[in-house]
């Protein structure tokens, strides 16, 4: 069994094969049973709060691979990331071991690669301009991705440390990207043809009174009902696509407009899969707007760690 760190991880996983694997992925026949949620009591009682587990399956004809995420929000008070994850990659006939490979740098790179994925359906074909909401791990991925699909030339960053933003916004033009902060988010939606988010907000950042028509509206935080990154407004007027239908039963950024009956399930014109294989179209004219929501899926995590494994063995 392999054991791949995350540096080797990152290296073969380069955006424009990472992306095209995904697309690959989803035309082929994976399954992906609902994920399993597990709490983990602390051995001591009287210490910090456990840990939430998340065991994530998927497997096709060659491959069988879980995905583990152990979520510890105790981590913060000893100085460690409050979030780990390791991937197992299995033969699927034998169910032999292949691969331990780091779980962090699949998910984020995974992340930012499917809603690149999603772009080249949503986004304009003309898109050049992207707005960054967030500097965290996926954030900084964004851009990177979303250039992948689009001639992208110019991205300005928001964040709610100003810090954290100029630091995403020297890393980009150290590689050769125009970059600059976003001091008036307001401002910057309006102007921005892609504008894709990456927090970890409980209350809405982005307005839909901000978008200009023709926009693109990437949501990848609001993974969970507490979670959520935009208001009702954003999904009046636009045509909503989802990764997988289990983003209507997770999402904060969906779920609260469904209950105020903004929009319904019927509503979605389409999921990834549906877009991937040409089953239902993208986006239909210049002055649509348009709105992504991603919660993740496994099949997404397997793809990565395929490509990862397979790039060992060459």
């Amino acid at each position: 069994m392999l054991i791949i760190d995350a540096p080797t991880t990152r290296q073969a996983l380069p955006f424009p094969t990472l992306i095209e694997a995904l697309r690959r992925m989803f035309l082929s026949h994976c399954e992906v049973p609902r994920r399993s949620v597990l709490q983990v009591a602390p051995i001591v009682p009287e210490g910090p709060s456990g840990v939430t587990s998340l065991v994530m399956p998927a497997w096709n004809a060659r491959y069988y691979g879980v995905k583990i995420v152990n979520i510890a929000p105790g981590n913060k008070a000893r100085g460690l990331a409050g979030l780990h994850s390791s991937y197992l990659l299995h033969d699927a006939t034998t169910g032999a071991p292949l691969a331990l490979i780091d779980g962090d740098a699949i998910t984020a790179r995974r992340t930012a690669a499917a809603s690149a994925l999603a772009a080249s359906w949503l986004a304009r074909a003309d898109a050049r301009h992207l707005l960054v909401v967030g500097a965290g791990k996926v954030a900084r991925l964004l851009p990177e991705a979303h250039r992948a699909v689009r001639a992208i030339d110019r991205v300005s960053v928001w964040a709610r440390s100003p810090d954290q933003a100029e630091m995403l916004v020297r890393e980009l033009c150290d590689a050769g990207i125009y970059a600059t902060v976003s001091i008036d988010l307001a401002a910057s939606v309006a102007k921005a043809d892609i504008v894709s988010c990456a927090t970890l907000a409980n209350s809405p950042i982005v307005l839909g009174g901000w978008l200009a028509p023709g926009s693109h509206l990437d949501l990848i935080g609001g993974f969970t009902p507490a979670m959520r990154e935009t208001d009702d407004a954003c999904f009046e007027g636009a045509s909503l696509f989802v990764d997988t239908e289990e983003a209507l039963q997770k999402s904060g950024d969906l779920l609260g407009p469904m209950a105020r009956g903004v929009f319904t399930a019927a509503d979605v014109k389409a999921t990834l899969a549906q877009l991937v294989a040409a089953e239902r179209p993208g986006r239909g004219s210049e002055l649509e707007r348009t709105v992504f929501k991603s919660v993740g899926t496994a099949l997404e995590d397997l793809a990565a760690a395929v490509l990862v494994y397979e790039s060992q063995q060459a």
